[in-house]
């Protein structure tokens, strides 16, 4: 299972290889610890791979949650080693997601396209 959790540290390709080693923003007001699975879908035709997702959304309840600013993916099932991070995106500016505030991971068409 591939989930995306929100991160405010600046992650690293050299340094960051599992989900242990970069920070997870605190679980509260409607952000789930570990955050959410993606519920992917691997496809492939003619050469071409495509890895689908439904978007996630997380909505602030009761509180803020945050700031985050990079949205990590990765595969919650592999245990050797545990939480391989896949990839992760960068909001381009920290944000805190306000009471009754939404944020959402969209994914488009496709979360990966290999070709």
């Amino acid at each position: 299972m591939l989930k995306v959790y929100a991160s405010n540290a600046v992650p690293s390709a050299s340094a960051d290889a599992v989900k242990a080693d970069l920070a997870e923003i605190t679980p509260a007001n409607g952000y789930p610890a570990g955050g959410t699975d993606v519920q992917n879908g691997w496809t492939e035709t003619t050469g071409t791979a495509t890895l689908t997702g439904v978007d996630v959304v997380w909505t602030a309840s009761g509180g803020s949650f945050g700031p985050l600013q990079y949205i990590p993916l990765y595969n919650d099932t592999q245990t050797s080693p545990a939480d391989p991070l896949v990839l992760w995106w960068d909001y381009g500016s920290a944000v805190t997601v306000l009471d009754g505030e939404t944020f959402t991971v969209d994914f488009g068409a496709s979360i990966l396209t290999l070709a």
